[in-house]
């Protein structure tokens, strides 16, 4: 026994040599993590590598988390570009996950590159795993890559299972997987990071402002609108004036947009609050007061209360054209006879003949009231959330490519109108917005900000860097 595991030994030793890799055996109580791994991405090339990660403790004793590295080894495309990381969605929250890009020196023919993973925060306890590591990096001239030559990706692995070509470093040992040896086979030293909320930058108004000709509105990148055209009535108009900022309760303001008719085209008023086109992905958030009825005069004209992200359509089936939409119809209306939500993602649109492109989701109840309304894009998803809970989700062909603004508005649909020549008006009201740049940030994290900004005293912030 004792000369088969010597040469056992001399024979690993041999191979180490020879194939030039670094290895870790399975994990046992002195090693205890292991890494769990599956692609979203199968394909040879791929816009985006989507690595996806659930590291597990077999361990009897609980892992600082901030003391683990993952390394994901690939082989840079060629001309040396830059690549940027994202995290799409963790159960352990996006905000506690860090992604770095090293070089390997010299590399080999299948790795000269890593991502390394890190997390600023938490404990996985013994015998629990991480959950859900939604992860992916692209070029970041947005060039498809290849990934089919990369060491570390298995286009086979569409479902989560051990996966040695991914290293697991705990607290400086290399504890699981094998890794191409190069000029840094270490991973970098661990530090304390203060994650900075928004990576990209950060946008949060608390609408503190006296009347639509307060000029903080055009310093803080917001319009009111004013031009006439759709969406709506034609002839309506969009005067400024039915912009305002109400006072809710104590020192906080809102926005609030009015729509009022009178049954004409030219007793037809409508309004929109819009910021500049800057944004695409991360996460959108606002809270939102909608109406089932109006404030005076008779009900029943179908009104469309929304927040929405829009890319300007250019040409008929303009294929840079994008709309992620929350809209309410308290009224119903396109066929609809009774109250409906709808989450819509458009790829494009014609006008005449009228041709849709998008997909929707709808629910069938009333939501009058305050509500919160988080959109997250990224990875390739659009996740719609009401209130926290999940409302949509979209992807493929419906996912933005070039910048949007974020836009308020409170239209009539043509049409739609009630017949009656007594006036009525609607309102729409919103207490705040919020935007992290690049950040999947979950509905509570939003929330937990907000308040942060509030109890600061801080009603506007914008980081995001103009277009």
């Amino acid at each position: 026994m004792r000369t088969r595991l010597l040469l056992g030994g001399l024979l690993s030793a041999t191979l180490l040599a020879l194939t030039g890799v670094a290895v870790a055996g399975p994990a046992s109580a002195a090693q205890p993590l292991r890494l769990q791994y599956k692609t979203s991405a199968t394909g040879a090339t791929a816009d985006q590598a989507e690595p996806w990660f659930d590291l597990v403790n077999d361990g009897t004793s609980a892992v600082a988390l901030s003391g683990v590295k993952i390394r994901y080894y690939f082989k840079a495309d060629s001309g040396s570009p830059q690549y940027r990381f994202a995290c799409s969605w963790a159960v352990i929250s996006c905000s506690t996950v860090t992604g770095t890009f090293g070089t390997i020196s010299p590399g080999t023919a299948t790795a000269d590159r890593y991502l390394e993973v890190g997390f600023t925060s938490g404990s996985l306890a013994a015998g629990t795993r991480t959950g859900d590591m939604q992860l992916r990096f692209h070029r970041a001239d947005w060039q498809r890559l290849n990934q089919g030559d990369d060491h570390s990706f298995g286009p086979a692995r569409t479902t989560y299972g051990d996966w040695t070509k991914i290293t697991v470093y705990h607290n400086g040992t290399l504890v699981w997987g094998t890794a191409p040896v190069g000029g840094d086979p270490s991973p970098t030293p661990t530090v304390t990071i203060t994650p900075t909320p928004g990576g990209g930058g950060v946008v949060f108004d608390d609408f503190d402002y006296s009347d639509a000709d307060d000029p903080d509105i055009t310093a803080h990148n917001w319009t009111v609108r004013t031009n006439s055209g759709g969406p709506g009535v034609p002839g309506a108009s969009w005067p400024k004036q039915n912009v305002t900022f109400p006072t809710l309760s104590g020192a906080n303001r809102a926005l609030q947009l009015k729509a009022v008719t009178d049954g004409t085209a030219s007793g037809t008023q409508q309004s929109e609050v819009l910021h500049q086109r800057k944004f695409l992905e991360g996460t959108y958030a606002a809270r939102v007061k909608f109406s089932d009825a109006p404030v005076s005069g008779p009900d029943g004209d179908h009104v469309v209360q929304t927040f929405f992200t829009i890319t300007p359509l250019a040409f008929d089936m303009d294929p840079n054209y994008s709309e992620q939409d929350f809209e309410y119809l308290p009224n119903g209306g396109w066929g609809e006879p009774a109250n409906i939500m709808y989450a819509t993602s458009w790829e494009t649109y014609r006008n005449e003949p009228w041709e849709a492109v998008n997909v929707h989701t709808e629910v069938r109840q009333s939501y009058a009231g305050w509500h919160d309304l988080v959109l997250q894009v990224s990875g390739g998803q659009i996740r719609y959330y009401i209130d926290g809970a999940l409302f949509a989700e979209h992807g493929g062909v419906y996912y933005p490519e070039t910048a949007q603004s974020v836009n308020f508005n409170l239209w009539f649909i043509n049409g739609g109108l009630v017949g009656s020549s007594v006036p009525r008006d609607y309102v729409q009201q919103v207490d705040w917005f919020y935007h992290a740049k690049n950040e999947v940030v979950s509905p509570s994290e939003v929330l937990n900000r907000v308040n942060g900004y509030r109890s600061a005293a801080t009603t506007w912030v914008d980081t995001v860097p103009a277009p």
